[in-house]
């Protein structure tokens, strides 16, 4: 790997379960409580439905199902609103964690430990006092909303 540069980034941070991930806090529009999801007919199962935003509509993506986690408690769960490719996409997470300052020569690829369904979407990630911050790719999530991917990359 090439030299490393310094920087420092800064990122939105929240919870699945016990487990720590963070997105770039420049693509984070808005965090809010108990979202509104109306259900879509036949979408996958990590496709929770759609979010009216005042007038906008958003795609809501539970990171539990995308990451084959059981169901947590939906009324306690947080929405993470996202722009991705000019869509919208909310990410329902299970708690917000703060926002953090990560130096970027800490920045390691995901280890193989990480299973392989969690870890296609994960950039990379951070040792932070003892914990692991998995960064989410939301470029990676675009593409598996997108029409055009086949669908033999099926969730059930």
């Amino acid at each position: 790997m090439s030299t490393k540069q310094s920087s420092i980034e800064q990122l939105t941070t929240f919870y699945i379960g016990n487990d720590l991930f963070g997105i770039e806090v420049m693509k984070v529009q808005e965090v809010f409580r108990n979202p509104l999801v109306i259900p879509v007919p036949l979408a996958p199962q990590f496709v929770r439905g759609l979010i009216n935003l005042r007038g906008q509509i958003a795609t809501a993506l539970g990171l539990r199902e995308l990451f084959g986690r059981p169901p947590g408690v939906q009324s306690e769960q947080m929405s993470v609103v996202c722009k991705i490719d000019g869509n919208l996409v909310s990410l329902i997470v299970d708690n917000i964690g703060d926002v953090v300052e990560v130096d970027g020569t800490k920045f390691e690829n995901a280890p193989d430990t990480i299973p392989l369904n969690v870890r296609r979407y994960i950039k990379g990630i951070y040792k932070m006092n003892g914990v692991l911050l998995s960064v989410i790719d939301l470029e990676t999530l675009s593409k598996e909303l997108s029409p055009t991917i086949e669908s033999s990359n099926n969730r059930n």
